[in-house]
């Protein structure tokens, strides 16, 4: 989350100049990024745009669809690897109390211990790393596409920031902050067990969709739309994998 914080912060504060903006085909001549990764984003934007009648936004909902799609496996990575993680709270909490004046073999007994249950720490991050380059490419494709930062979507101009539009704009940020906000409570009422990050995750949960609504306020609208549309895949893609397998669970115990 905070990775995330600190990328979108960035982007807000280091726009490219309008300038800049170039057609698509001009990109194959830029930098090394312009050349092989910005450009096949805002040629595959162009593309289904032109399937869906120069409509920009049901293009960047079409490429948020397979994007996220593409990295499912590294989210049911993420799940299987936090199941693992809930199930050894208990052993955590054993390892913390028997080594609590000796750190580092406190550090080992952990590490032993994700490795015998094949337990990743980091798989949590995985997503959201793949996703980062992603997003700094839809930045810069909306930027440099004069097609795109003209664009309007229900009638807000994709290119220009929120705060520079008419009042009815705000509902992008609002809609953003509300679908963070939705995907983080549907993560969190899964935690299970004493784990002791919970308050300081309980605390990063509610914070953060203030900081999505904060940094989409001066974001390129397209942006918050991006969000939007990955968010509400993100809750679909929780529902089934922590609500409907959370009630399946509850079914079969009886039963076991």
């Amino acid at each position: 989350m905070l990775t995330l914080v600190l990328l979108a912060l960035f982007l807000s504060g280091c726009a490219p100049s309008a300038s800049h903006t170039v057609d698509t085909a001009d990109l194959k001549e830029g930098n090394f990024w312009e050349k092989y990764v910005v450009y096949y984003f805002a040629q595959t934007l162009d593309t289904f745009a032109d399937w869906f009648n120069g409509e920009y936004g049901l293009a960047i909902l079409l490429l948020t669809i397979i994007v996220r799609t593409l990295i499912l496996p590294l989210t049911l990575k993420q799940y299987r690897s936090s199941k693992a993680m809930q199930a050894i709270q208990p052993e955590l909490a054993k390892i913390k109390e028997k080594y609590k004046d000796n750190p580092q073999k406190q550090q080992e007994e952990t590490m032993k211990l994700f490795q015998q249950n094949q337990v990743n720490p980091l798989a949590g991050c995985l997503p959201l790393f793949v996703q980062m380059p992603i997003f700094i490419a839809l930045y810069n494709s909306i930027y440099w596409n004069p097609a795109i930062r003209d664009h309007s979507f229900l009638g807000i101009k994709m290119g220009i920031a929120v705060n520079e539009q008419a009042w009815y704009a705000y509902i992008l940020p609002l809609l953003a902050a509300l679908t963070t906000y939705v995907q983080s409570k549907m993560m969190q009422s899964q935690q299970k067990g004493n784990n002791p990050m919970m308050p300081a995750m309980n605390t990063i949960m509610l914070i953060f969709p203030v900081l999505i609504f904060v940094m989409a306020l001066s974001l390129p609208a397209a942006l918050p739309i991006y969000w939007i549309f990955s968010n509400i895949y993100t809750i679909i893609q929780n529902y089934f994998l922590y609500i409907r397998s959370a009630e399946k669970d509850k079914e079969s115990a009886p039963a076991k």
